[in-house]
Formats: structure tokens, sequence, C-alpha cells
């Protein structure tokens, strides 16, 4: 099953640059020395339509539920964002049930999709 993790490369606070694609990066690194992330495919997408709180990203994947987040501070973020990808990952009844482990970033949810 392909699961993926977008992140915007447009968000940016005022008077700052976009760092998505940084961030995306970053991610991709990181997720290459985790047995479980090495198969995450992690895209950078033009706007996920909540550019009041940057930096967004969301997880996808067939028959799952799909999540929305933003507020991600990049500099901090790094680790709870994998580990909520990892979560995601493992949610084999298509749903984060405890996303504690995440830290921070599940207090940036802003939506979950229900799978079809």
């Amino acid at each position: 099953m392909t699961h993926t993790l977008f992140v915007c490369d447009t968000c940016c606070a005022e008077n700052e640059q976009p760092n998505g694609a940084t961030f995306a990066a970053a991610l991709r690194e990181a997720a290459s020395a985790d047995p479980d992330l090495r198969a995450l495919d992690i895209r950078t997408v033009s706007c996920l339509n909540v550019c009041s709180e940057p930096l967004a990203l969301a997880l996808r994947a067939p028959e799952k539920a799909a999540y929305l987040f933003a507020g991600i501070i990049p500099e901090m973020d790094l680790a709870d964002t994998l580990a909520m990808a990892k979560l995601f990952v493992q949610a084999e009844a298509g749903e984060i049930t405890d996303a504690r482990p995440a830290g921070r970033l599940r207090f940036c949810l802003k939506g979950r999709i229900p799978a079809l």
C-alpha cells in the first residue's frame, strides 16, 4: 500500500520565504533511516489551502482516513512529523487511534476525512 505525505511548498509566514521544500527534503532524509518509513512517499504540493496557518501537510493512503495538519514549525516538528507518519503507516484499521506519540503534531490536526 502506498502511503503519501504531502508538504505544502508555498506555505510561509508573513515576511518569510516558503520552506516546505526544505522541510520535505529533511523528512525524506530522516525517513530513509527508519525501516517503517522507507516506503513513505514524501511529496511537495503547491497549496493545501490552510494559508492562515503555515506550514501545512497531509497524510493519504488508499482505504485509510486522510489527515490534514497546519501550524507545523519545521525547526521544531521534524521528529513529531515522522512519528505521526509512522502511526499512519502502522494504522492497520485505517485510522490513528492514539496520536500521543506524535507530540505537538497531534494539536496541529485540522481535519480527518474518513476512508471510502
